[in-house]
């Protein structure tokens, strides 16, 4: 691993201040308020989370000891119970909440349902019924590969009132993939959907998890549950396989949930896209509760009167602490939407912040890229006037895509929560309090009150003001990971031990480069890995695909290091053009000296290649690690279970 060194490329200099009627109305009122909290849970962080946990969450017994801390292994709120199922759902059915709607539900080819407090406790409680029906007990684990349909919800919690874990597989993996998960999680119980709706065209999903099934392909698989959604003919297994509809006809409502451990473990959540065994990140029970609780909370200001919508898949963390957990245990309506934008129907994400009066809208920066080259008019053809504060995920977010987002979905009158946070960390982990954080475009701004970010070298020492370095955190958090399922030296040598302990402290490493400007604000420069060096020169892969993005012909770049023998590394560029632009040499030119502009000399991209699409996941994120291949002549390595379009890979083999 490489030290990076990385410049201060990225010379940006726009602020906005909280919107004054936003700020009077928020939970975090002003910056001297959200300091306040910061230093209190600096000085003193157990009686931070301790009151949080004491005023926000229900317990069914008070712990005895807030942290346990033998590094790198943390266990919070020790001797505690409690249910995080209960405190999505049932402490609600005793107020007003009861006949609020929890779960809006948009399908994809136009049905929905709206599900409130108490109809979700219903059928929450009938299938956890129906898992112990089918063998499930308290500690069990239950793998979940669904559509983005309620049912997942309704799986996700289920599993938790009765203590089992829950592995959710994206239903975009393949059935190897999905194969490699239930062997390493040890399933008992599949719950699946005959299909899913995936634009236009179905999702086999059923079919997939017999494949994964096949010739004892996961021995631990006593039964699946399937969800009739896409009404395609399917083969149904005597004794193994049962319709969801079937067993929840009959099933009692009344199921009390099962008083928890504090650290007994809620799901595994298996990291998508790297080579060789997938890494199983565990989440424990009161930790996570407590901090995707207070995380939703305050960064996005949720209020009882808001229709909040994650666009992100349940298969996802985002998904699990942003669309499920975070939102129900704050009582919220949460907003879950199996479509997707696409040629045929572009506008279709304003469609639903039209139809049900979205007002908190959280996407990804790949997804904003590709509304700007859809195209200002849809938008604006809608009334998106409902809309109060806006939130990106996943990784960072160009200047100028956030400006975009800023004007043209804001209305220039939201603030954008940019958040920075991982699989590993539960929840948000930098990130603005809308009413309290002045933003930067492109910075995810400043941690979240709890939370000691840094950038270091690789001694550990923390480097100057706008000097490239690794981001690390100093203290544990209650929403963590705990382990790697199965293999704690896995865990304690990809997040311990890339950075030793700096005065007896040991140091999470995120696996991403970042820079900590003047004003205390966090630019996050990606992966590690996507850092060039050139010549001695380390850049930023994303400050050169903003650096692209600038120039009016850019709808979207990604930037990856082409080997070369002089420089070590040289830039090169996969560009999507605006639509009324097209490729030319000329432009290459002109892009080039763009960069040069922007940056220096040092940025200029080597080789530029015009591309109709990149190949993404199917939750929106560009799989660089794939161009690297491209880019080096190299062929494709590694996992593409999760590739969306695999002919954008064709096309881009030949360049252009």
């Amino acid at each position: 691993m490489s030290e990076p060194t990385i410049e201060s490329i990225l010379q940006e200099k726009r602020s906005f201040q909280p919107p004054q009627e936003f700020s009077q109305k928020a939970h975090i009122k002003s910056l001297e308020d959200y300091q306040q909290l910061y230093d209190q849970a600096k000085a003193n962080p157990q009686k931070f989370w301790a009151d949080l946990a004491q005023q926000e969450l229900h317990w069914f017994q008070k712990w005895d000891t807030v942290m346990d801390w033998q590094p790198p292994f943390a266990k919070w709120f020790v001797g505690g119970k409690i249910n995080i199922s209960y405190n999505c759902l049932d402490r609600h059915l005793i107020t007003w909440r009861r006949n609020k709607a929890a779960l809006i539900w948009e399908g994809e080819p136009g049905d929905s349902r709206t599900l409130t407090y108490a109809q979700l406790h219903r059928e929450v409680c009938q299938m956890a019924n129906v898992f112990k029906q089918l063998g499930v007990q308290k500690g069990d684990r239950v793998g979940i590969y669904m559509p983005m349909i309620p049912e997942a919800a309704i799986a996700m919690l289920a599993c938790a009132r009765i203590g089992a874990a829950h592995t959710v597989i994206f239903g975009g993996f393949s059935a190897e993939a999905l194969k490699d998960r239930l062997v390493d999680a040890a399933a008992k119980l599949v719950v699946t959907a005959d299909g899913g709706w995936r634009k236009e065209a179905i999702v086999p999903l059923k079919e997939q998890v017999d494949k994964s099934l096949a010739n004892n392909g996961a021995p631990t698989v006593e039964n699946v549950l399937v969800v009739e959604r896409t009404k395609q003919g399917i083969q149904m297994e005597p004794g193994r396989d049962h319709w969801w509809h079937d067993l929840q006809t009959g099933a009692s409502a009344d199921c009390p949930a099962e008083p928890m451990d504090a650290e007994d473990m809620l799901f595994i959540l298996y990291t998508s896209g790297t080579t060789g065994k997938p890494k199983g990140v565990v989440h424990t029970t009161a930790g996570y509760n407590l901090y995707t609780h207070m995380t939703l909370k305050w960064a996005f200001d949720i209020q009882d009167t808001d229709v909040y919508w994650c666009t992100a898949d349940v298969g996802w963390i985002t998904g699990h602490s942003y669309i499920v957990y975070g939102p129900l245990s704050n009582g919220a309506t949460t907003l879950m939407y199996e479509g997707a934008p696409r040629a045929s129907n572009p506008g279709c994400f304003w469609d639903v912040v039209e139809k049900y009066g979205v007002n908190i809208f959280y996407t990804a920066p790949t997804a904003i890229r590709a509304f700007i080259k859809m195209g200002e008019e849809h938008p604006k053809a809608r009334n998106l006037s409902s809309l109060r504060l806006l939130g990106t995920v996943g990784e960072p977010i160009n200047p100028e895509a956030w400006m975009w987002y800023h004007r043209v979905i804001g209305g220039e009158r939201c603030p954008i929560v940019d958040t920075w946070w991982q699989t590993e960390t539960g929840g948000f982990m930098i990130t603005p309090l809308p009413g309290a954080t002045p933003t930067k475009p492109g910075s995810a701004t400043r941690p979240f009150p709890g939370i000691i970010a840094e950038v270091v070298d690789l001694e550990g020492n923390p480097v100057a003001d706008n000097q490239g370095g690794y981001l690390v955190v100093k203290h544990p958090w209650p929403g963590m990971l705990r382990t790697v399922y199965g293999n704690p030296e896995r865990f304690r040598r990809t997040y311990w031990e890339h950075i030793p302990p700096k005065d007896g402290q040991y140091l999470y490493f995120a696996g991403d480069g970042a820079r900590k400007d003047e004003d205390g604000y966090f630019w996050v420069m990606g992966r590690v890995d996507d850092v060039i060096n050139v010549a001695g020169h380390r850049l930023g892969t994303m400050e050169v695909e903003s650096a692209l993005v600038s120039h009016a012909a850019v709808a979207e770049a990604a930037v990856v290091g082409k080997p070369d023998e002089v420089k070590g590394e040289e830039v090169c560029a996969f560009v999507t053009l605006e639509g009324s632009y097209s490729a030319s040499e000329e432009l290459k030119k002109e892009l080039k000296q763009h960069v040069v502009k922007e940056i220096g000399a040092i940025a200029r991209p080597g080789e530029i290649r015009f591309t109709e699409a990149m190949p993404k996941t199917r939750s929106g994120k560009i799989m660089r690690r794939l161009l690297r291949n491209l880019a080096s002549g190299q062929e494709i390595a590694g996992d593409t279970s999760t590739l969306e379009d695999r002919s954008v890979l064709d096309k881009l083999r030949g360049g252009s």
